[in-house]
């Protein structure tokens, strides 16, 4: 039984908590309920509670008094000193009432003090989910995307369709399942690509091979694919000999920029690669896709914008590059296409897929969800709440439109015609996919 001291310090470290969420969440909108780290709990806000916020350290309270900062609370989450339960999405949408609250500085020097009383009374904080430190030597190069791709190529089958795609679904309606969508994406781009027999293909990131397999097996070309994650280049080499397609697909370990002089390919595809460049490296990028082209051959490249120009610092990236993508960036689509005009690329179809973006995102969440036990064996608890954050948050992105993501068909520029029909038609007069052999 605890103690009358023991039972006044509880009470006040009670108190004093609840003073200081009370005044946090005063003018938020919606409702929430707040577990302490004793078990006591507060509902804040208006309304109907939607998800619980488990803080299990006085220092997470310390850093939202201090900081108001949601990459702080995400980073709690993920290293185990923040729960959710229940409605995660509306718990992630905490981040625009965190950026936008504003406190007078009496207000704020009050409150740090009694945060600060509470946190010095606490056991020594230290995150229940380590995190794991990463060195890497070379920028948007190889490290950085081991750190990314390399995790598990069994984490990534666990959320990711049966061919291992892990880019933007194509769907034809809402209701179709993420394995035929995917198939949509890639028979959709090789149509865009007006693709031919005997055509080469250099897909640059070709991640674990779905597109090059794909291109070759239904449309009869020779297809090439680079990657810097060994994991995938593994895995596209066992899928390559799967299919028996030795001799119209190869998939190696190699940077764009060491693409050899002497490479010419008839089309060109890049789809989710471009966003680990780095914008100060896209003309570098885009010079040597146009160099490794054929005159008057075709790119298409498929990538994330940004609503805002260039890669700003703020909730979001900041986040992603500390632990997803490390040296990824974006920016507008706008900018994108300039950059892709000045290194002599003349651009002739741009196609917004954001809706799509989004819903193969809640397809992939829906899917870690399903088998978290599974992820968590896998690749830590850490990872998969990182994940589990990551993709939620950018669904939310591509459903506000803040985040979007845009296929664009270029031309190496030449004298004279395009090597394109005059209209879309062949795109969509082909029969749809309804089922799909692999």
């Amino acid at each position: 039984m605890a103690s009358l001291t023991e039972q006044s310090g509880q009470a006040f470290s009670q108190s004093t908590a609840h003073h200081i969420l009370s005044r946090l969440f005063r003018d938020y909108p919606k409702s929430l309920v707040i577990r302490l780290w004793d078990g006591a709990m507060l509902r804040v806000g208006h309304g109907v509670p939607t998800f619980t916020l488990s803080l299990h350290h006085p220092g997470v309270l310390r850093d939202l008094v201090l900081h108001r900062d949601p990459v702080r609370l995400a980073e709690a989450y993920c290293g185990g000193e923040v729960e959710v339960t229940g409605n995660f999405d509306e718990a992630i949408s905490l981040r625009y009432y965190l950026e936008q609250l504003k406190l007078p500085l009496l207000d704020k020097l009050q409150l740090a003090l009694r945060a600060f009383i509470l946190d010095a009374g606490a056991r020594p904080r230290q995150m229940a989910i380590e995190k794991q430190a990463s060195t890497r030597p070379r920028a948007n190069g190889t490290d950085t995307i081991a750190f990314h791709y390399d995790l598990s190529n069994d984490f990534y089958r666990l959320w990711l369709d049966e061919r291992m795609v892990y880019s933007c679904a194509y769907f034809h309606d809402p209701g179709q399942d993420l394995d035929l969508a995917q198939c949509n994406k890639l028979d959709h781009i090789c149509r865009k690509l007006r693709l031919h027999r005997g055509e080469s293909l250099l897909d640059i990131g070709c991640g674990w091979g779905a597109l090059v397999c794909w291109a070759a097996k239904r449309y009869g070309v020779q297809a090439h694919g680079i990657t810097l994650s060994r994991n995938q280049h593994e895995y596209a080499q066992w899928e390559i000999r799967q299919q028996g397609l030795e001799s119209r697909v190869t998939v190696e370990l190699r940077d764009y920029r060491d693409l050899p002089d002497d490479a010419a390919y008839d089309k060109a595809v890049s789809v989710g690669m471009f966003e680990h460049v780095g914008l100060k490296n896209l003309p570098v990028y885009f010079a040597t896709v146009r160099r490794v082209l054929k005159p008057g051959g075709l790119f298409l490249n498929h990538g994330i914008t940004s609503d805002e120009p260039g890669w700003k610092h703020g909730v979001s990236t900041e986040f992603i590059n500390r632990n997803v993508f490390p040296d990824g960036e974006l920016d507008t689509v706008s900018n994108i296409q300039s950059v892709m005009e000045d290194s002599g690329f003349e651009i002739f179809d741009v196609e917004g897929l954001r809706p799509h973006y989004a819903l193969t995102l809640r397809h992939w969440v829906e899917r870690l969800d399903t088998h978290r036990d599974e992820a968590v064996r896998l690749v830590g608890e850490r990872n998969y709440r990182i994940w589990k954050l990551y993709m939620t948050a950018s669904a939310q992105q591509f459903e506000q439109g803040a985040t979007g993501i845009y296929q664009i068909l270029a031309v190496r520029k030449e004298n004279g015609p395009p090597p394109l029909p005059l209209t879309r038609r062949d795109l969509y007069t082909q029969r749809r996919l309804s089922s799909v052999k692999t």
